[in-house]
């Protein structure tokens, strides 16, 4: 029996390693191309930088150089910045609200509401462009952030429903009925009570709401068109290679320093990430 375990947490363990360097290959090829000569990246396998991996000659930061000072870099980024931070909050406080509503308050239909807005989960994306950008162009929201913003926040609003309905509802409602009997009003309850409560919940889906919209480039392209007034990092490192798709190289560079700011925002949440993600699978 113990050698049965033995060789079965052996195996596990293998296939964890397996798939943490299948995971991990493709990235370090991708950071190492980063750093070598665009000559090298087209004559040559990054993997040859093994051959001698101390000789430092074969690496340059010119990509990177060249991506930082590329007209325009300063404004993606402040783009980027404004569309993610505003296409995750208002998502993340709207579904806070809804799904305090569906999970702790009785009212007729609440079963139906719930189920119209999860089933919204299995609709694609690209069934609502042509539709919304119709709309936007009539109310002339089409190339701007509080159009971009409004998309955002109703593409993110289904999952993240979800995620914060069953953690709200695996709190104990005599929690929330000891404080109905003190006095305490439904605002009280929810700002004092849940959301203290629910800062796990909400940091995980703050997560995944910022990653998708920081790493987004379809919708932003769909609804805020090509103006570089507006354009998001995104848009602005797939403008770095040329139409015929030469210096596709400095992608590599460019895919880096859009990671800065979500491994920022992932490793400043992380102690709440793995708490919300189990948030609601387990009630008592």
């Amino acid at each position: 029996m113990e050698s049965n375990k033995a060789f079965a947490k052996i195996i596990l363990h293998l296939l964890i390693i397996i798939t943490i360097f299948v995971w991990i290959l493709p990235t370090m090829g991708l950071l190492i191309t980063s750093f070598r000569p665009a000559e090298d990246v087209n004559n040559t396998g990054w993997w040859t930088v093994f051959s001698s991996p101390l000789d430092f000659t074969q690496y340059t930061i010119e990509n990177y150089s060249r991506v930082f000072h590329s007209v325009g870099m300063d404004v993606a980024f402040k783009n980027s910045f404004l569309i993610a931070i505003f296409g995750t909050l208002i998502p993340v406080v709207v579904a806070a609200f809804a799904a305090f509503g569906l999970s702790k308050l009785s009212f007729k239909g609440r079963g139906i509401v719930y189920g119209v807005i999860i089933s919204l989960l299995v609709v694609p994306l690209q069934l609502t462009f042509i539709p919304i950008l119709k709309l936007y162009n009539i109310i002339n929201l089409s190339g701007t952030f509080v159009g971009l913003w409004l998309a955002h926040t109703g593409y993110g609003l289904p999952l993240a429903v979800f995620m914060l309905h069953n953690f709200f509802q695996g709190l104990p409602d005599d929690l929330f009925e000891a404080a109905y009997i003190d006095g305490a009003s439904i605002w009280t309850v929810f700002y004092r009570l849940a959301l203290p409560l629910s800062v796990p919940a909400i940091a995980s889906l703050f997560i995944f709401q910022f990653l998708w919209v920081w790493n987004d480039l379809l919708v932003a392209l769909i609804y805020l068109g090509g103006s570089r007034s507006v354009a998001p990092l995104t848009m602005k490192l797939t403008n770095l290679v040329g139409s015929y798709g030469q210096d596709w190289h400095l992608l590599t560079s460019a895919a880096f320093i859009s990671m800065i700011i979500p491994l920022i925002i992932f490793f400043s949440l992380q102690r709440y990430f793995v708490k919300g993600i189990l948030a609601g699978s387990v009630k008592g």
